[in-house]
């Protein structure tokens, strides 16, 4: 069974970072979503919720028991090590993820050489969707629920008021 890890700090998660998971398991036979809990960065979901976000997201897709929820702290090639998984899952939306995404491919390829990265694009529906952005105008007020799932549209409402 192929198994890839798609890691990312998914705070929160986006439709954007469904379709990338769909577009996984197209690939793989198996996605384990790994959050990165950076204690150095400022989350607005804990780590916890954002699991629960995202096994409930999940599970509405109906992704079953083809995605693994889980969390990691330090070097994602130390955790890939742990997992006995070689191969990284990265979305992409446009060309500057794409220059982001190719220096830490590299990095993580110079840590470990057998770590391989494979990128599949998101969604054009969702190319302009990033987490930050879905924050920024949820707390300003505005309506995302059509960028992100329904679990998520839920805690954000009740984390950023109504």
């Amino acid at each position: 069974m192929k198994t890839a890890i798609y890691p990312g700090s998914f705070d929160p998660l986006t439709n954007g970072h469904i379709s990338i998971i769909r577009g996984g398991l197209i690939a793989f036979d198996h996605l384990i979503v790994a959050v990165l809990n950076n204690p150095q960065k400022t989350s607005l979901f804990s780590v916890e919720e954002r699991l629960q976000m995202i096994r409930e997201s999940c599970d509405e897709a109906g992704f079953g028991d083809r995605v693994s929820i889980d969390s990691f702290e330090g070097l994602l090639v130390d955790y890939a090590q742990q997992r006995s998984v070689n191969v990284l899952l990265r979305g992409l939306r446009a060309v500057k993820d794409y220059e982001y995404e190719l220096q830490m491919a590299s990095m993580n390829r110079h840590l470990d050489p057998q770590i391989e990265t494979v990128f599949i694009m998101a969604n054009e529906t969702y190319f302009y969707v990033a987490s930050n952005l879905v924050k920024e105008v949820r707390k300003l007020g505005g309506d995302v629920s059509e960028l992100v799932p329904e679990p998520v549209a839920r805690r954000l409402a009740t984390k950023l008021g109504r």
